[in-house]
């Protein structure tokens, strides 16, 4: 029998920094045959282009969760076709909306249909150490990740005290006691996780997810064609940003391309290289489509030019 495909699924609410973990995980992989399967709920991959590297397979699920009804045979066709690829790791990316607590249905339907492929390694799930408390109060989704994970690895520790981190820890604790929980700065950790067995007890199960076609958020692309100042983009960003759960794209600037990424109530701006064909935000709405109507306003108040939202 040939060596099976170590396949890992990474969750973590929007904004925790799953795409900057798996970008130093695939770093530390270089010379394996790894492949991603990359899922956002927006039309428009962003992630895809930040993680995308020589001799990487990479393929794009968007417009919903893998785990809902909508998308599951896509994710499984995209299990199936990567299994004939020979690959020594595959990482599913699942959106931040995503309750991934139905896995074993999906695991169970590759197997059916391409036999015994995959060692599932388990589900890491990214808690974003600065906005996690308040998120787990409002958002049902962050506690179906963490039930549903073998292993926790909190960010943003530098962002955050000793105080906090404890009441995050104790947190995460009560919702699920058995998974190892590490800290991690800008994405890094140890990755001794590759050569543990994190499923040992596989204690974790499979029940239905929420993800359903009708509580999808609703999720615009903002496009425009010219360059902007950063100050008026903060402040066009900053009318908007408490009526989504996330803001990211990229944006010429006054300083060139920049990679836009907004969590909670931070904005952050870093220069890119990767220059694109027009700017384009991907904004996940809070209030489903009612947050349209602010965002033409503040944009024609800000900026007064032509954009699309579509």
């Amino acid at each position: 029998m040939e060596n099976k495909t170590k396949l890992y699924l990474l969750t973590g609410f929007l904004g925790s920094g799953k795409t900057t973990f798996l970008t130093n995980v695939l770093e530390s992989l270089s010379g394996k045959k790894v492949a991603v399967i990359m899922n956002e709920f927006g039309k428009v991959g962003i992630d895809g282009t930040i993680i995308k590297r020589e001799g990487m397979e990479l393929v794009e699920i968007n417009k919903g969760s893998i785990f809902c009804s909508c998308l599951q045979l896509t994710f499984v066709s995209a299990l199936i076709d990567m299994a004939d690829r020979n690959m020594e790791y595959v990482f599913v990316e699942s959106s931040g909306l995503a309750d991934p607590s139905n896995i074993g249905d999906f695991l169970e339907a590759v197997k059916v249909a391409k036999g015994d492929v995959y060692d599932y390694s388990g589900a890491i799930c990214i808690v974003d150490g600065v906005n996690f408390l308040e998120q787990v109060e409002d958002i049902e989704t962050v506690e179906r990740q963490l039930k549903f994970c073998h292993l926790v690895i909190i960010s943003k520790v530098d962002l955050i005290d000793g105080e906090k981190l404890n009441k995050v820890i104790e947190k995460v604790r009560e919702i699920n006691h058995k998974a190892e929980i590490v800290q991690s700065i800008n994405g890094k950790i140890d990755y001794n996780f590759l050569e543990k067995n994190l499923v040992a007890e596989d204690w974790v199960g499979t029940e239905d997810t929420t993800n359903t076609p009708e509580n999808k958020p609703k999720t615009l692309i903002l496009t425009y064609d010219g360059e902007l100042t950063k100050n008026k983009l903060t402040q066009f960003i900053d009318t908007i940003k408490d009526d989504s759960y996330r803001i990211k794209g990229f944006f010429q600037l006054e300083d060139g391309w920049n990679q836009v990424d907004v969590v909670g109530k931070r904005v952050d701006y870093k220069k890119t290289n990767k220059a694109q064909e027009n700017s384009q935000l991907v904004i996940i709405s809070k209030i489903g489509p009612q947050i349209i109507r602010p965002i033409f306003n503040a944009w024609e108040e800000i900026v007064g030019e032509e954009m699309k939202l579509r």
